[in-house]
């Protein structure tokens, strides 16, 4: 990769190394940081698997990193987490006066309607450029999974099922399942995509699943207190297409959580955990 990496920050946590990074990016033609978590074990020179975590609306790398609590748990694990930004940024990068379009809502997706076009290409930052970047600076090894809150539960969600060789489990928490048939999405893939219905379904869940033969194993978790469950998230349509396709997802309803980072804090440890598993199993890839 042409672009090199600045280290802006370093903070020791549970003996590993908490960091940020900045650089160029040529995906999306402006500047990027990212935040990344570095086990014990990688400090001492052995590369571990990763695990990339995608965030949801308004958010940035910041988010996970400060609420979450990973840390802990991923220093006894071994697993690196990579925390990109959530969308392009920079004063030549177009915006929106509302929170669910522009910066802070990418959506994960390569936008191909002008103005949007030129910068938000999310979709092929987080496959391709960021990985490469990472897999070339730190000490990691090619084995990826990938997880997601809200917004960036779709994002995991779409990245994996459209490209399961590349992960070998996902994870999600609260995600936008069905974005061509929601409020948010439908602004969005409106914005981004125009009225393209093919598009669109390339980047739905819910549609993905149901059009597959990928079988990469997913946790998700949804509150039952969650204020955009009905509206926005659409968790029972994707339950239904795990249930006619056997796709291998556990959707587990949790009661009277909601959409916050506590909810996140509440089970982190139980995805990381699922992660693990499949980063050092020695089946095959998407097994």
């Amino acid at each position: 990769m042409a672009s090199t990496l600045t280290l802006t920050a370093e903070h020791k946590c549970f003996g590993g190394a908490q960091r940020h990074y900045t650089h160029r990016s040529t995906v999306l033609n402006c500047d990027m940081r990212f935040a990344v978590y570095l086990p014990p074990a990688a400090l001492e020179g052995t590369p571990v698997p990763v695990l990339y975590w995608l965030s949801g609306l308004t958010c940035t790398d910041e988010n996970f990193t400060q609420k979450a609590g990973a840390q802990r748990v991923a220093a006894e694990l071994g697993l690196a987490v990579v925390a990109p930004d959530t969308s392009p940024r920079g004063d030549a990068v177009p915006d929106d006066d509302n929170y669910d379009l522009g910066k802070g809502a990418g959506f994960y997706i390569n936008a191909t309607k002008a103005p949007w076009n030129e910068h938000y290409r999310m979709y092929d930052y987080v496959l391709d450029e960021l990985p490469a970047l990472v897999t070339d600076n730190l000490p990691v090894t090619g084995n990826c999974a990938i997880a997601g809150h809200s917004m960036g539960g779709h994002g995991a969600l779409v990245l994996a099922l459209r490209n399961p060789e590349r992960f070998r489990s996902v994870s999600a928490f609260s995600p936008i399942c069905h974005p061509a048939r929601c409020p948010w999405g439908e602004k969005a893939f409106t914005a981004y995509l125009g009225d393209n219905p093919q598009l669109w379904e390339s980047y739905d869940a819910v549609l993905l699943m149901k059009a597959t033969d990928a079988k990469i194993p997913a946790l998700i978790d949804q509150g039952t207190d969650d204020d955009f469950l009905d509206n926005q998230l659409h968790t029972d349509s994707l339950s239904e297409a795990v249930e006619a396709t056997g796709f291998p997802a556990d959707i587990r309803y949790q009661e009277g959580y909601d959409h916050s980072y506590f909810f996140i804090a509440t089970f982190i440890e139980d995805h990381l955990r699922f992660h693990h598993r499949h980063l050092v199993s020695d089946s095959a890839l998407g097994g």
